[in-house]
């Protein structure tokens, strides 16, 4: 018993040492949730409200900032994807540090991708020393985040994305698990974090129920949970999301949803595993972690499909679970039932970037421009609305007391005045 409340302690204090906002490491930051509980955001922002600094960034990239102390990275890409970038910002001031050209292609060797993504939508996984950079099939490298050399680079994964790549990697102790499901193909990798050679590399083997590759494609990038002691790589896919021994890339169990497009990332507590299936008739399951092999039939605790976002997260803040659909419909589930709780249109345009949660409020971007501000609680509340002059694919980034958001052409620095 005193083992087992040692244990409880110490995730208290990992839980609480993430939610604190020192650093933003990943896609939806540390844990992974789009949390930084404690940061002091300013309740108004627009392009001429509480704006500390604005920097423009070159090239197309809807990549996420990710952040190690006054260290901030995103990688962008030119229009037709022949060089591929990672750009280092003094995230006090906005000053440049490094713009460095990680890869070079051919024109003939650039795939099409779809108008509305770009070649640099994979958000980077950062931790101190290095920079994980990823962009699909055409290359990972890991990147000396204080040289801004390049440790190892891998570029010999054969997918054809499509539409165009977006999953992110994400670091696991030695590891880092990456998802590539493509027309053609579909696997899970782990790569070695210090060379880059290949640990275990997964195909998702998922019975799709069609030949065409377009229902093939998802865009997701795992959680990593524990349960009952062990870790598990949660990683949705179309039709079906896959459990993933981290250490093995053994599957421990699967569950079918249907869709494809995956793109949201998984979140987890209370027992559940929230997942969205994108383009799914099962929109969002909610699934007990703790089966093996198909859970399909005995592990889904409740689903919901109404005004469900195909393209951003979620999140689960104490009972109740919050999200904004690419309409601008925000809803409040309860995180246990899945109970409705309320559904109000709370702003308008295009949402794709996922919100992000700071002293009990939700920060919304939308592809026009405008940004939306709303009280997580189980009464609907919309604190402020405001307009930039471009518009948002990218989630947004807090540490400290700073919120930085990246725009379809600058990057912006947000706090209080």
């Amino acid at each position: 018993m005193l083992f087992r409340n040692l244990l409880c302690v110490c995730f208290v204090l990992t839980t609480s040492f993430i939610h604190a906002g020192e650093t933003w490491s990943h896609f939806r930051g540390d844990a992974g949730d789009g949390r930084a509980d404690d940061a002091q955001l300013p309740l108004k922002i627009s392009e001429d409200v509480n704006v500390k600094w604005k920097v423009p960034i070159a090239g197309r990239g809807w990549s996420s900032p990710v952040i190690w102390k006054d260290q901030l990275w995103l990688t962008t890409a030119t229009e037709d994807g022949v060089k591929m970038s990672a750009i280092c910002i003094d995230r006090r001031t906005g000053k440049t540090l490094h713009d460095i050209v990680v890869f070079e292609s051919a024109a003939e060797d650039i795939r099409f991708r779809h108008p509305t993504n770009s070649y640099a939508s994979p958000t980077p996984a950062l931790e101190a020393g290095t920079l994980y950079v990823h962009f699909g099939s055409y290359g990972t490298a890991a990147i000396d985040t204080a040289t801004g050399n390049k440790k190892w680079e891998r570029r010999d994964f054969q997918c054809n994305h499509w539409r165009g790549p977006a999953a992110s990697p994400v670091i696991d102790g030695d590891r880092i698990i990456i998802s590539y499901d493509g027309f053609d193909v579909q696997f899970v990798v782990a790569l070695d974090k210090q060379t880059g050679k290949t640990i275990w590399k997964t195909d998702r083997n998922i019975k799709y129920g069609t030949d065409n590759g377009d229902r093939k494609k998802a865009y997701s990038t795992p959680t990593i949970i524990e349960v009952a002691g062990k870790r598990q790589a949660i990683s949705p896919s179309a039709t079906e999301t896959i459990s993933y021994d981290p250490a093995t890339g053994a599957v421990l169990w699967r569950v079918n949803h249907g869709g494809m497009n995956a793109a949201a990332r998984p979140l987890f507590g209370h027992g559940l595993l929230y997942i969205s299936a994108g383009d799914g008739a099962r929109a969002m399951v909610a699934v007990r972690p703790d089966g093996t092999g198909d859970v399909t039939e005995t592990h889904i605790a409740w689903e919901f499909s109404k005004a469900v976002p195909k393209r951003a997260s979620q999140l689960l803040i104490k009972d109740h679970l919050y999200m904004m659909n690419d309409a601008g419909v925000a809803t409040c589930l309860a995180a246990k039932t899945g109970e409705l709780v309320w559904q109000m249109r709370a702003g308008t345009g295009e949402f794709r970037a996922s919100p992000v949660f700071a002293n009990g409020n939700m920060y919304c971007f939308a592809v026009e421009g405008d940004c939306v501000v709303l009280r997580c609680s189980p009464e609907f509340k919309k604190i402020s609305s405001g307009k930039f002059e471009s518009g948002f694919h990218a989630s947004p980034a807090i540490v400290g007391n700073s919120l930085y958001i990246r725009s379809i052409t600058d990057l912006y620095c947000i706090e209080q005045n």
